[in-house]
């Protein structure tokens, strides 16, 4: 997963729901330098909590999104991520 160009992750999630798994991989994928290079948010829930987990990620173009983590997979999670920071790593070659 191509993490250079993510500013910010935000993570809100109940550790001991069977739904956030997908949170907690994609935590664990984030490099053992993230905390330097981005800003990094996480709630953890109680564990009677019924809210739904939600992880949202802000790119160095401004760009948000809102990735519903109960029906998108860790794959889905990693191509949608992949594709804009691809999309980014391009422009960056471009402008030198």
């Amino acid at each position: 997963m191509i993490t250079r160009f993510i500013t910010d992750v935000s993570t809100k999630f109940n550790p001991f729901a069977p739904r956030s798994k997908t949170c907690r991989i994609f935590l664990s994928l984030l490099p053992p330098n993230a905390r330097q290079t981005m800003k990094i948010n996480t709630v953890l829930l109680p564990r009677e909590s019924r809210d739904r987990s939600a992880l949202s990620l802000k790119f160095k173009d401004g760009k948000a999104m809102e990735l519903d983590t109960e029906k998108l997979g860790i794959k889905g999670i990693v191509e949608e991520v992949d594709r804009h920071s691809r999309m980014l790593d391009r422009q960056e070659e471009l402008n030198g």
